[in-house]
């Protein structure tokens, strides 16, 4: 498997000023589960298997196909008031996903598209895909405390994350991006095995894509690229 260049790519976010709170949760750990009550699950695990709030969830897998690849692709996110309106706003790449208390609607679409009604959120990309392949978009939500980290692994295909609340660190081979309400979302591109720390004080909360080849596991945890990482998110 090639190892994608290392130059970062560029990354665009449309917020809009206000957005709802999200839901609070709580991160306890029920008796008898052998979890980190930091992170969950390790690894990101279906909605369905959830046991605690903090954790990594796949909330909905939503098979593309083939995607163009003539022009930059984007996540873009808006939020509803409820699922029917967000089905009533989607189109042919859309999805609707409830998470962190809200319904939204997320898409893979070309840069400046917006979805029929709804509050706009942001679009993040450019997301690189390649031609002939078949990709799945693997739409996530994050909740965990300071101190989380997941092991080192990397996608199929281009991962993307959007933090609502808190601060998260992903070190790359490239260095390090930093997370949070405001700032630049996270973009990893195919293939780059990365790891992520949740960093700050606080909560992190968080929605994510990974946009995957379908014929493909969404995350590959093996070691063939040989990357350790130096400990830039945890000041080693």
């Amino acid at each position: 498997m090639r190892m994608p260049s290392l130059a970062s790519p560029s990354v665009e976010r449309i917020a809009v000023p206000v957005v709802a709170a999200v839901l609070a949760v709580t991160c306890v750990t029920p008796a008898g589960a052998q979890l980190d009550p930091r992170r969950g699950p390790p690894g990101c695990v279906p909605v369905a298997e959830r046991q605690i709030e903090c954790g990594c969830y796949i909330m909905v897998e939503h098979r593309l196909g083939l995607l163009p690849t003539d022009v930059p692709l984007h996540w873009n996110i808006a939020a509803y008031p409820n699922r029917v309106a967000a089905e009533a706003g989607r189109g042919p790449r859309g999805a609707v996903v409830e998470a962190l208390g809200r319904v939204w609607l997320m898409s893979v679409a070309e840069v400046g598209y917006r979805p029929v009604g709804g509050e706009h959120l942001a679009e993040v990309g450019p997301l690189r895909v390649e031609a002939g392949i078949p990709y799945t978009a693997a739409y996530m939500q994050g909740i965990m405390l300071p101190g989380a980290e997941t092991g080192v692994h990397h996608h199929p295909g281009p991962e993307a994350i959007l933090t609502l609340a808190g601060e998260e660190c992903m070190e790359t081979p490239a260095g390090k991006q930093v997370g949070h309400p405001g700032g630049e979302p996270v973009v990893v591109p195919p293939h780059m095995p990365h790891r992520l720390t949740v960093t700050g004080t606080e909560e992190r909360r968080a929605l994510a894509l990974v946009l995957h080849d379908s014929a493909q596991a969404w995350a590959i945890r093996t070691h063939e690229h040989g990357w350790t990482p130096q400990g830039l998110c945890r000041g080693d």
